[in-house]
């Protein structure tokens, strides 16, 4: 098997491909890693999402850098993930950010049932307020395997 570095673009082509991932994020050197449903921005090299408010959320209110971690795995020997390194902002409901918001509106809506599960309730609590949020992309990287057709079988 080969391991192959992704191009920017490549990670893009990816992160285009899919709305499913782990974000991860830390509060008080204690990381946290949850799966999410998100939008990518091509154009604006950005990832949104919707969310209650809970631990997520809080969390990276506190601390605005996170990661987010997409995979496509086929067999153990083809693969790919993509890495994004990135900071939080949570996108208020107003005028001033009103163009953000309908962004992110337009993109979620190129998925099927793109408000769930944020806007499920969660069976232990009441339905919580719901934000929409946008990572910012700092840094951006991807590897892919895929099988040496020179060696032998794995």
């Amino acid at each position: 098997m080969l391991i192959h570095e992704l191009t920017p673009m490549q990670c893009a082509d990816a992160l285009q491909r899919t709305n499913i991932g782990r974000l991860g994020c830390s509060k008080d050197g204690q990381p946290y890693i949850v799966p999410i449903l998100f939008s990518f921005d091509r154009e604006r090299g950005g990832v949104y999402g919707l969310s209650t408010v809970g631990q997520k959320v809080q969390w990276m209110r506190e601390n605005l850098l996170v990661c987010l971690e997409v995979d496509d795995i086929h067999d153990k020997n083809h693969w790919q993930t993509v890495v994004i390194f990135g900071r939080y902002e949570e996108i208020q409901d107003s005028p001033k950010e009103a163009e953000a918001r309908q962004r992110a509106q337009t993109l979620f809506e190129r998925r099927s049932e793109w408000w769930l599960p944020a806007a499920a309730k969660v069976a232990s609590r009441e339905r919580h307020a719901v934000v929409v949020y946008r990572i910012h992309i700092d840094r951006i990287t991807g590897r892919r395997a895929a099988r040496d057709v020179g060696r032998a079988a794995d």
